[in-house]
């Protein structure tokens, strides 16, 4: 479960930056929603590899 904390914490750091760029036109907070979207691609793709391995191990 550590795991998805750490998910829904990147998720909510981001808030901020969305609404700026969203609401605000701030372009510097798009390239910071940007950067936080790659790195929760990053993580997804870390956990789907570790529940692959998990999985594969139980087997």
């Amino acid at each position: 479960m550590a795991r998805f904390d750490e998910v829904k914490d990147l998720i909510l750091s981001l808030e901020g930056d969305f609404d700026k760029f969203y609401n605000k036109d701030n372009q510097a907070a798009g390239t910071r929603v940007r950067k936080g979207m790659q790195d929760l691609k990053t993580l997804a793709q870390e956990i789907r590899s570790e529940v692959q391995n998990k999985k594969n191990a139980a087997e």
